[in-house]
């Protein structure tokens, strides 16, 4: 794990994983952004870190990982994480499994990403908790139209703060032998051990920075088109002047001077 370091710190909205996911990047590419796509958040991914785990040097690591970038998967920058008690920046290196245009990037940055495509529904957490409540305790085994009668009571345990642990803890504690009707009796315990309001912390306060993965320079996103800033980006080229295949301004004098190389002089030619 990163400490500091560069810390991976996943991209929200990611679709689910597939094969073709790296499909359009060289073959040393791919390997290592399918390495790092399988790390979990907070994992050290700097070229030393690497270079330890993948058989690459670190040169080549780091050749790869700004191609990731100008590829649309990376993004270097900080993370400023405020509390109710202090204040504090932590590095990231932000991926994104799916390749990302420049303006995503921007969006999350700011803190308003683009929505992705819709998923399929799922099932909510207190589905899933019901349906899975035979595994900690059989006697209390419920059928799916039970747990979707009582998904609205657990969700009331969540909305006031209830962890899965205290949840199980009050259905399963102390349970009667036999238990007769499970969903009865699960529905029982809900209801009246019901757990108070209770006053939980406000969201954190996020702010995010890039900075250019060449000179590790900060500036706004809009300034870091594939990740680098103007000066490490170079001048921008020109646009060809006339019309298709013309030479252009700066190499007509380079190109007239090959041609008169070239050719022969009229008292050396030879005729036929």
């Amino acid at each position: 794990m990163a400490n500091p370091g560069y810390g991976k710190r996943c991209a929200p909205g990611e679709r689910p994983r597939t094969e073709r996911d790296f499909a359009h990047l060289l073959p040393r590419d791919a390997a290592v952004a399918s390495y790092i796509d399988r790390l979990p958040d907070g994992s050290d991914i700097s070229v030393k870190t690497l270079a330890k785990h993948l058989p690459y040097g670190q040169c080549a690591l780091g050749t790869t990982l700004n191609r990731l970038q100008a590829a649309g998967h990376l993004r270097r920058g900080s993370e400023c994480v405020i509390t109710d008690r202090q204040m504090f920046w932590v590095t990231r290196t932000f991926f994104s499994r799916t390749a990302r245009e420049d303006a995503w990037w921007s969006a999350f940055i700011r803190g308003d990403v683009p929505p992705d495509e819709p998923r399929r529904p799922t099932r909510s957490r207190a589905f899933i908790l019901l349906a899975a409540l035979g595994r900690t305790a059989p006697t209390l085994t419920l059928s799916a139209a039970d747990c979707l009668h009582l998904e609205p009571r657990v969700g009331e345990w969540f909305a006031r703060g209830a962890t899965e642990a205290e949840l199980l803890h009050a259905l399963t504690d102390g349970l009667p032998v036999p238990v007769h009707h499970p969903a009865r009796l699960v529905e029982r315990r809900l209801r009246d051990k019901l757990p108070p309001e209770r006053v939980l912390p406000g969201p954190r306060t996020v702010l995010r920075t890039l900075e250019c993965g060449e000179c590790q320079v900060p500036g706004p996103p809009e300034a870091l088109l594939g990740g680098l800033c103007r000066p490490c980006r170079g001048p921008s080229p020109k646009p060809p002047a006339g019309p298709p295949g013309a030479v252009q301004p700066p190499g007509v004098r380079e190109r007239m001077n090959a041609v008169r190389a070239g050719l022969v002089p009229r008292s050396e030619r030879t005729y036929r």
